[in-house]
């Protein structure tokens, strides 16, 4: 019997946790492996199989001043892993993204079990931004192997020193053919020729309090100019349903909060049906792009935060979109901070849902994103990889 320890976080990292879950079952099938998968994650990479030994998908948060009513409930969670992985040591680890909670586990298993491969696959994307003087994590000095999913994630942690392999973007394995668009429609309770509007705000507690207010208030100016636009918001979590249906409301706005028990299923109707996305920065807006949805970024932080980040950390970043990080221009809008406002965000929308020069301009820079993604079947690599990697 293989062991396999995955450890992530928030919602995009259990599901890039669920798919890797699947490919290395599939993997170990085929070389005869008898294999046992447990899981730092979410409820997708335990339908997948894998045996939770700890949810962390409720636990994210982007910011210092933001992260502070975690560190308790962090605190005890680690000392829950860290019993367990005492009474059962890995065979593996795979860390997925998830930095701070990732690292501190890399360094603490490194130590105590040395001998046990650690794999760091989907790592912190240290080649998109500078901190300070250039500093890193340092992970290299604790991953056996970097499993790179950009070209430029795998030639920044090779010339740090890591041993890498560029597998490709695991989203690419996702993207099936878009249903059929008269059925999306029924399904959805749209209209036919009704435009529809997405509103993307959350994976973690702290972006619907920061976000999500302000993109309702777009998106009623938005259907100001076209009253027929219908609203739509995917709730990342159960638990965040209220708090969306609430913004909605409090903004006037003419749509509903889709429940998180639904997304999954109904995702791939409304990306065939999205005539635009309003969203936070993230995994998101390359799935968006792959299945050609315009979209519009933004991002807020506390003040504290950003100040903290901008003047003493010396945090600096050339985009916070891993599209528009990827094709090095600003392909996407990006508004942050003060920017971050309910008419800029709809003065920047409007043209987008219209057969713009803007819309063809960014719908054209999706093809041209797909080539620096790699060729699919980047999950399937990666769990090749990581099954190779016991036998070294």
């Amino acid at each position: 019997m293989v062991r396999v320890l995955i450890s992530t976080g928030e919602v995009s990292g259990d599901l890039q946790g669920s798919l890797l879950v699947a490919a290395l079952k599939k993997e170990a099938a085929e070389r005869n492996i008898s294999i046992e998968i447990l899981a730092i994650g979410g409820s997708r990479m335990e339908n997948k199989g894998a045996e939770l030994i700890a949810n962390t998908a409720p636990m994210g948060a982007i910011g210092l001043w933001e992260a502070l009513p975690l560190i308790w409930p962090t605190v005890r969670l680690q000392s829950k892993v860290d019993s367990w992985l005492a009474k059962y040591p890995p065979d593996v680890v795979v860390l997925i993204d998830y930095m701070g909670p990732n690292i501190r586990l890399g360094r603490k298993l490194k130590k105590s079990l040395p001998e046990v491969p650690i794999i760091y696959y989907i790592a912190p994307q240290e080649w998109a931004w500078r901190l300070g003087d250039g500093g890193t994590t340092k992970l290299v000095t604790f991953s056996d192997k970097i499993l790179a999913i950009f070209p430029a994630e795998a030639q920044f942690y090779a010339s740090h020193g890591a041993k890498v392999s560029w597998v490709g973007h695991p989203l690419l394995d996702t993207i099936d053919s878009l249903p059929d668009p008269q059925l999306a429609r029924k399904v959805l309770g749209l209209e036919v020729n009704q435009k529809l509007l997405l509103l993307l705000p959350a994976s973690r507690k702290q972006e619907i309090r920061y976000l999500m207010p302000t993109l309702a208030k777009a998106a009623a100016l938005i259907q100001q100019s076209d009253p027929s636009i219908e609203v739509i918001v995917p709730a990342g979590l159960q638990d965040f349903e209220g708090s969306l249906e609430d913004a909605l409301v409090a903004a006037g706005v003419k749509g509903k909060v889709l429940p998180a028990s639904q997304v999954d299923r109904l995702k791939p109707m409304l990306f065939a049906l999205a005539d635009l996305a309003l969203g936070k920065s993230g995994t998101v807006n390359i799935e968006l792009a792959l299945y050609g949805v315009p979209q519009v970024v933004g991002y807020r932080l506390s003040r504290v935060t950003a100040f903290i980040a901008r003047k003493i950390l010396r945090f600096e970043v050339d985009h916070i979109s891993p599209v528009n990080l990827l094709l090095n221009e600003r392909l996407l809008p990006e508004l942050l901070q003060d920017e971050f406002c309910p008419k800029a965000i709809a003065d920047v929308s409007i043209p987008l849902l219209q057969n713009s020069y803007q819309r063809r301009r960014m719908l054209d820079g999706y093809s041209r994103l797909r080539e620096v993604l790699g060729k699919p079947g980047a999950t399937s690599r990666a769990a090749k990889l990581i099954l190779d990697e016991m036998n070294k």
